[in-house]
């Protein structure tokens, strides 16, 4: 004997209403008939006459479609009112075993840490050089530095890859999908202008400095070190904000770099929530894009009193 399962007639839906952002919206009900006025697009649906699901179905979904702040508080594509599910984005973000998006964010940081650090060290030590001696070839250097930058990333995508896939063949933490082999192609491409920021400030600094700790019997290593180094402060918190904001928000090639999940950086786990055809998460989306820019936020908030002198006292030689 087969039973047959009762399926419950599908209600009656139709719209009922529709009107512009700041307009009055009239409510005919039961207890009275009674003016709202509402803050943004609105949508009435009407579902079997009852006014009950009418309202329920007025709150369960959103008035506009927006890509803000407001939007990582909305579920789904953005179609969802605040209202009824304050901080679902930001539990399904931090909440799903699939897509790890705290790991993301920690591997953001710390690639990006690391590569700002290193770039300025490095930077630092080449900008000196060019700065402060006089050697065959310096001058093309400077232009070879300056002509290279003129190139944009991509172009060199394919050798990067290829390089790296031979490198992880000898040195696996440096190869295809480590965080090592990305910080090592991040250095690379992070040093070129940084210099010739970098050179500006040095030469605004007095050689006299430099002269006078020589003659007390300082090597240069010590001068660089100990006079220098501090005097140039602020270029090189400039330098490094700039690299750790540059590496942060790069997404193409941690992208191709980076294979496994768990490696990925932040930009390349967000990218997950808004590249599927009919799977886009707008909502996860821009709670994600919320969190993740408070580290760079934080930083330029700490650092922010250097960054203008460090980006013009550079230009005017002392």
């Amino acid at each position: 004997m087969v039973t047959q399962s009762i399926i419950p007639p599908l209600p009656e839906v139709r719209v009922v209403y529709a009107n512009a952002p700041g307009t009055l919206l009239q409510i005919a009900s039961p207890n009275g008939t009674r003016v709202e006025r509402s803050a943004e697009l609105v949508l009435l649906v009407e579902v079997d006459g009852d006014e009950k699901e009418l309202r329920a179905i007025k709150n369960g979904y959103v008035e506009n479609i927006r890509l803000s702040v407001g939007d990582s508080f909305a579920e789904g594509d953005a179609l969802y009112d605040i209202s009824s599910s304050y901080f679902i984005n930001f539990d399904t973000l931090l909440n799903t075993p699939r897509k790890p998006y705290l790991r993301w964010l920690v591997n953001s940081c710390i690639i990006a840490s690391i590569s700002a650090v290193i770039i300025v060290m490095i930077t630092a030590l080449s900008a000196y050089s060019f700065s402060r001696f006089r050697f065959q070839g310096r001058r093309s250097l400077l232009v070879l530095i300056l002509l290279v930058q003129v190139f944009p990333n991509l172009l060199a995508l394919v050798a990067i890859y290829l390089m790296l896939q031979q490198i992880g063949n000898h040195i696996p933490f440096l190869g295809l999908n480590t965080a090592g082999g990305l910080i090592l192609v991040y250095i690379g491409g992070g040093m070129g202008i940084n210099i010739w920021l970098m050179k500006g400030f040095f030469d605004s600094v007095p050689r006299d400095i430099d002269e006078s700790a020589l003659v007390d019997g300082a090597s240069h290593w010590q001068v660089y070190w100990h006079l220098i180094f501090p005097l140039v402060r602020p270029v090189l918190v400039v330098v490094g904000i700039l690299s750790f904001v540059g590496t942060y928000n790069e997404f193409v090639l941690a992208r191709v770099m980076l294979r496994d999940k768990d490696t990925w950086t932040l930009m390349v786990g967000l990218w997950q929530y808004i590249s599927a055809n009919f799977a886009q998460d707008w909502g996860v989306f821009a709670a994600g894009a919320i969190i993740g820019a408070l580290p760079s936020l934080a930083i330029y908030l700490m650092l922010q009193d250097q960054i203008v002198g460090g980006l013009t006292q550079g230009a005017v030689k002392g």
